[in-house]
C-alpha cells in the first residue's frame, strides 16, 4: 500500500504500487494476511507519522485488495496438489554421521563432484551431518541421496550387499561391498560345493551377492556367498550371483 500527500489535509491511499509511486510517495505499508486477517505488517514512511484515519482507511483498503486476490487463487488452486509437480525444484534433507563427512567429501571434493556431475543436483554438507539435495528431477534427488547413503552407511554383520569383485587370490576373493569397503569370500565360502579354483567360480570384475558373516577386531569383513546359497534355496525359484 502507497500513500501520496498534498497540500493541506489531501492525500490518496494506493494499492499495489509500483516503483515510481514507492520514490515519489510518502509511505510503503505492506500488508500480509489470510481471510481470517492480518498475519504480518511492515511499513516504511517519509512522513514524522500517519494518522489513525489514514491507518484505518489503508487497512480497510488493504483487506479489499487482498480478499479480491485470495479469491481469484481459491478460484485457480481450490486445494493443495496431492503431489508437488514433477517439475518444481525439490530438496532434500538427510543426516549422515559426522565421521562420514570426509568419505562423502573425497580427497580433494572429487567424490562429491563426482555425484553432483552424475545427478547433476545440488549437495551442501554442514559440519553436524545434515546433507541437503537440491534438484528439480526427483529420480536424479533419489539417485543422489542413494549414492550417499551407500557411501556413508555402516557395513552390518548379517547384511546382504551385491558388490564387485576386484582382486583373486589362491585362498579366495576381495569383494569392494560398499564405495571403498572390501571384504573377503574364503574359498569354502564361494559355494555350497568344494571349489577347486577361485577362479572356477569368479573373476574380477563380477558382480556377486555376499552375505557379511563377521568383522573382526581388526576391523576385517568376512564374506559368505554360500550362506546366500542357502538361504535362497529356501526360496522357489530364487537366484544369486
Amino acid at each position: 500500500m502507497g500513500l501520496v500527500t498534498g497540500e493541506g489535509d489531501n492525500y490518496a491511499i494506493l494499492t499495489d504500487i509500483e516503483g515510481i509511486e514507492d520514490n515519489y510517495g510518502d509511505m510503503d505499508f505492506k500488508v500480509a494476511g489470510t481471510t481470517e486477517g492480518i498475519t504480518a505488517l511492515q511499513m516504511d514512511t517519509k512522513l514524522k507519522g500517519v494518522s489513525l484515519e489514514i491507518l484505518g482507511k489503508t487497512l480497510n483498503q488493504a483487506r479489499e485488495a487482498r480478499l479480491f486476490i485470495l479469491d481469484v487463487m481459491q478460484q485457480t488452486i481450490s486445494s493443495n496438489r496431492p503431489e508437488v509437480s514433477r517439475y518444481a525444484p525439490r530438496m532434500y534433507k538427510i543426516m549422515i554421521d559426522p565421521d562420514k563427512i570426509g568419505s562423502l567429501i573425497g580427497t580433494g571434493g572429487k567424490t562429491i563432484r563426482s555425484i553432483i556431475e552424475e545427478t547433476k543436483t545440488t549437495i551442501d554438507v554442514n559440519n553436524d551431518g545434515t546433507v541437503l539435495i537440491g534438484s528439480p528431477d526427483e529420480e536424479a534427488a533419489r539417485k543422489a541421496i542413494a549414492i550417499i547413503e551407500n557411501l556413508t552407511k555402516e557395513v552390518e554383520v548379517g547384511g546382504t550387499y551385491t558388490g564387485k569383485v576386484t582382486r583373486v587370490t589362491t585362498f579366495g576373493a576381495f569383494v569392494e561391498i560398499l564405495p571403498g569397503r572390501e571384504g573377503m569370500v574364503h574359498i569354502s565360502e564361494l559355494a555350497d560345493y568344494r571349489v577347486a579354483k577361485v577362479e572356477d567360480i569368479v573373476k574380477v570384475g563380477d558382480e556377486i551377492t555376499v552375505k557379511v558373516i563377521e568383522i573382526d577386531n581388526q576391523g576385517r569383513i568376512n564374506l559368505s556367498r554360500r550362506v546366500v546359497f542357502e538361504e535362497l534355496s529356501q526360496v522357489p525359484g530364487a537366484k544369486v550371483g
